[in-house]
């Protein structure tokens, strides 16, 4: 089982914490609770196309003057009688209301069932941004090891030079206030880097956990994309076909067309066929030596049946039924809005990681040889350093410049590489292993 494997594990894969993710994230159990209602009112929609069949029973206590409902003759004397009745009654026009409520109830929970996976998708990208925050901050961590490994070096040289007098006392406590801040930074990052275990923690619903570790792989594609791949009409035009979040809003406005059809055959005629068998046990049932007349015997005897047609016009309600179907008409109008927007929202998004692509390949080139600008300069710093040639301010300075360039590339890198799983999830490549 997967909790068993996750528990055993010390570190995991971006597949294995969306796995786990994807099955016990509690916001993901609403969504599929809310797919499994659409299904049953979709079968209840059809159920309803069934017979109905109704038992009723009756005990009535007369008093004063009444009618003998067996002999219709009028009395005075109290008793009682007993009746049952078991009737079933099949509509066969209403407007075809139930075959359009059945097509709309079907499109609504095929709604449900595409907004369910869509917000498995977006369970998965938020797993994967936490993730690669994980792997940020972690990359943030080693480079401000490196700097407090870097800062008690030079602080070790200076106490050595003041031993043998080559610099003086008030130079140990710049290099002091070096590594301190070096060291300030590396805690700021590693509670920076708790809090994005956390927050994975918590997508994925890890009960129990109070830390999790990822594997610890750094390494980034170098290789540019097709730029002819990276259109974002093509891109739009390949997210249409299989987007869920798409689907589900012309799955809506499918579903409103059909309702607004179930809502106007409310304006014609309905006709229903039904047929019932009644018995009944009275008191004043009465054989030949005025003894009453057994149940048993009264229920057999007293027994009848009945078939018949029932036709129902519209009069005065036909205007509370006009006044329903106008207010479906603002629905599929409502609808039809509704998916409008989702489609300009799609385009914008992916129109925006487009240029957003092409921008983050710049950076990521750019930036690649500004650590190796800085690093040379930095390397050329410490030497001088050493040789007593500049002074600690201008380390420092040398230091943190290449401390940002390298900071700067690892968020480019994970930036780039978020960017490029997200269009190819919109070209419709397998980013994640999402069963629908």
């Amino acid at each position: 089982m997967i909790t068993a494997k996750m528990a055993g594990q010390e570190v995991y894969t971006l597949d294995e914490c969306v796995t786990y993710a994807l099955k016990h994230n509690l916001q993901m159990r609403d969504y599929d609770l809310n797919a499994l209602s659409g299904r049953e009112s979709y079968r209840q929609s059809i159920r309803d196309l069934l017979p109905s069949l109704i038992g009723s029973s009756n005990y009535v206590i007369n008093f004063g003057r009444s009618t003998d409902p067996f002999t219709n003759d009028v009395v005075t004397t109290d008793f009682f009688s007993n009746r049952y009745t078991l009737e079933t009654s099949v509509d066969l026009y209403r407007g075809f209301q139930k075959q359009n409520t059945i097509r709309a109830t079907k499109l609504l929970y095929k709604a449900t069932q595409e907004e369910a996976l869509q917000q498995r998708y977006l369970l998965a990208f938020r797993v994967m941004q936490a993730f690669y925050d994980i792997k940020f901050f972690k990359g943030l961590v080693a480079i401000s090891k490196e700097q407090v490994a870097v800062s008690q070096a030079n602080y070790d040289l200076v106490v050595k030079q003041i031993e043998l007098g080559m610099k003086a006392g008030a130079d140990l406590y710049e290099a002091e206030s070096l590594l301190l801040s070096d060291k300030l930074n590396l805690t700021q990052s590693e509670n920076r880097l708790v809090s994005a275990k956390l927050q994975l923690i918590q997508e994925m619903n890890l009960e129990g956990a109070n830390d999790i570790e990822i594997r610890p792989n750094l390494e980034f594609e170098s290789a540019l994309y097709d730029e002819s791949l990276v259109q974002s009409d093509s891109i739009y035009g390949r997210a249409k076909e299989f987007l869920p979040l798409l689907k589900a809003q012309e799955l809506r406005v499918k579903a409103a067309k059909k309702q607004l059809a179930a809502e106007r055959g409310a304006l014609f005629p309905s006709l229903s066929l039904f047929a019932g068998t009644a018995t009944g046990y009275f008191e004043t049932t009465r054989d030949s030596l005025a003894n009453t007349i057994p149940f048993r015997d009264q229920f057999r005897d007293n027994t009848s049946q009945f078939v018949g047609f029932s036709l129902n016009v519209p009069i005065s309600n036909i205007w509370a039924a006009r006044g329903r179907i106008k207010q479906q008409k603002i629905e599929r109008l409502r609808a039809e809005n509704n998916m409008e927007i989702q489609h300009q929202v799609v385009f914008e998004t992916i129109r925006q990681l487009v240029q957003e692509y092409r921008s983050l390949e710049i950076q990521r080139e750019q930036s690649s040889q500004k650590v190796k600008a800085q690093e040379l300069a930095f390397t050329i710093a410490q030497k001088r350093y050493e040789k007593g040639l500049i002074n600690a301010l201008e380390l420092f300075t040398a230091k943190n410049l290449f401390a940002s360039a390298q900071n700067e590339n690892l968020q480019v890198s994970l930036r780039s590489e978020i960017n490029r799983s997200t269009l190819n999830f919109y070209k419709g490549l397998p980013v994640f292993n999402i069963c629908q």
